[in-house]
């Protein structure tokens, strides 16, 4: 038996409308995005020196309580210890001619850092007069990619703890590269 066109483009237009709107309904996570940057009264060649060595972020960054890293190179990671627990980096990429890392989270812990996945990269120019620029962005995932996270995983707080990271870190970096103390962490060369 077969039905009549209008009987079909009728279950067709409902089929249809059906698919259309279930995305709606279940598209889970989108890709957030936090960046920051920060003018360093330290030529590039020295800020770089500090952001290259992938292991030793907690001698700048406040919030990195330690640090530890298997090497310097692509494929290389760090255990970064912070106050509510441990995360681990990969690092993919260095470039020292172009002064810049990208590196990924390999290993997450939402209840130390908000975020299940991020990729990211630092950058270090020269901004001219013997200052640097740094510049460091993610693009990141809340921490529970479920269709209703609780509020202290949704998008707002990934993007905010991932700013407030990458902000913390600067403002280290800026303090270990001009002489400065971190936090109560000793400057460069003391």
């Amino acid at each position: 038996m077969t039905l009549p066109l209008s009987r079909r483009l009728a279950i067709c237009g409902a089929i249809a409308c059906a698919l259309a709107s279930s995305p709606a309904l279940a598209h889970g996570p989108t890709p957030q995005k936090a960046e920051a940057e920060v003018v360093i009264a330290a030529p590039p060649e020295a800020v770089w020196k500090l952001v290259a060595d992938f292991g030793a972020i907690a001698g700048w960054h406040p919030d990195v309580k330690s640090a530890q890293a298997t090497g310097n190179g692509p494929g290389a990671e760090r255990v970064l210890v912070l106050e509510k627990g441990e995360i681990t980096d990969g690092l993919d990429e260095i470039d020292p001619a172009g002064h810049r890392m990208a590196y990924r989270l390999s290993k997450e812990n939402v209840e130390a850092f908000p975020v299940s996945f991020y990729t990211a990269t630092i950058t270090v120019d020269d901004a001219g007069g013997g200052k640097s620029k740094v510049e460091w962005a993610a693009r990141l995932y809340r921490g529970d990619t479920g269709n209703f996270p609780p509020d202290e995983l949704n998008d707002e707080a990934a993007t905010s703890a991932m700013t407030v990271f990458f902000e913390d870190g600067l403002k280290g970096l800026k303090a270990k590269a001009e002489g400065q103390p971190v936090d109560g962490k000793a400057p460069v060369g003391q």
